[in-house]
């Protein structure tokens, strides 16, 4: 979105390490970056990194959201949504469509039935269960009718939580039953956590893939030697994925594994899913926190001089990716 110009804390004096010239000057230098760690991958627009607001549950938190950037210069690429399509009307993904669209915004929104809603009881045991995957054929279906749904009144990115709905909803993609330029974003919720599952994601379907905040830098430079799908990353995470806060990693992270999209969350607030009228005023408070957040991200690269790299305002697509060839279903029995 280009609303606002973006206020800038100062001239950068040059790409440079946090604290590193005070450190130095106490006989601890920074240990030096190796050339091989950088990735090699880029949106194809060229930038390296673009950015997200996460949990936008309805129209009023989009406002907001789009308003906060404004007033802040906070740069938007994508906004998410974590309830679902289902708990929106139709003239609500409309009118969120319509918003994103004025302001050069992506609009995500989550397909819906999945396993910590359902009535399955093995994800209220301590090991969890299968987590939010779709339960059986219906909640399959049910994901398919959000995504058809959501691409009829507009929605042209889709949050997914099961590796049968992504690969699903992909091959319906190739079919033409979804717009060929859907794309689809793996939550953080199944994220993969080494380099070969993060390569099965993207072969699925995956347009971006939400890894866990957990992950060390390491992990990440190894996820990017097998895949260039495009990665998303909490700086700061929900508390129930952890509410981990590192920002200051965010240079190295654009570093090591471009193309990412920076998502700025918020831990120490409400958990919003599923999203009703109950949750209004916190919806809309912390999604202008989450904004805000965006903007010190953005304050502490342009201090390191390592804000530059960012994909134009409006960019959305991934590029070209790998993916599984899709085989005709078996003909019937008896045909």
């Amino acid at each position: 979105m280009t609303d606002a110009p973006i206020p800038s804390p100062g001239p950068a004096a040059g790409l440079r390490r946090p604290g590193a010239a005070a450190l130095a000057a106490l006989g601890h230098p920074v240990p030096a970056r190796d050339p091989a760690d950088a990735s090699p991958h880029a949106f194809p627009d060229g930038g390296t990194w673009r950015t997200e607001i996460p949990s936008v549950e309805g129209p009023e938190s989009l406002a907001a959201a789009l308003k906060e950037a404004a007033a802040l210069g906070v740069p938007v690429h994508r906004v998410s949504q974590g309830s679902g399509v289902w708990m929106l009307t139709d003239a609500e993904i409309a009118g969120m469509a319509d918003m994103c669209a004025a302001h050069d915004v992506e609009l995500c929104l989550f397909t819906g039935p999945r396993g910590t809603w359902d009535t399955g009881a093995g994800t209220r045991t301590p090991a969890g269960g299968a987590g939010p995957r779709a339960r059986g054929h219906d909640a399959l279906a049910g994901c398919v009718e959000d995504a058809v749904r959501a691409a009829g009144l507009g929605v042209r990115c889709l949050l997914v939580a099961d590796e049968g709905v992504l690969w699903t909803l992909h091959r319906l993609r190739t079919r033409g039953v979804l717009p060929a330029d859907t794309t689809f974003k793996v939550s953080a919720l199944i994220g993969p956590v080494n380099p070969a599952s993060y390569a099965v994601f993207e072969r699925l379907g995956a347009d971006s893939i939400n890894v866990p905040s957990d992950l060390s830098l390491e992990h990440l430079t190894e996820i990017r030697r097998a895949s260039r799908a495009p990665l998303d990353f909490y700086l700061e995470a929900p508390d129930d994925l952890g509410g981990y806060v590192r920002m200051y990693d965010a240079a190295e992270l654009v570093r090591r594994a471009a193309p990412v999209y920076l998502k700025f969350g918020l831990s120490r607030a409400p958990v919003l899913y599923p999203y009703g009228a109950q949750l209004r005023d916190a919806a809309v408070d912390t999604t202008r926190e989450r904004v805000r957040r965006g903007r010190l991200v953005l304050d502490l690269l342009a201090r390191l001089g390592a804000d530059a790299g960012m994909s134009p305002p409006g960019s959305r697509l991934p590029g070209p990716l790998n993916r599984f060839p899709d085989e005709p279903p078996p003909a019937p029995e008896g045909s």
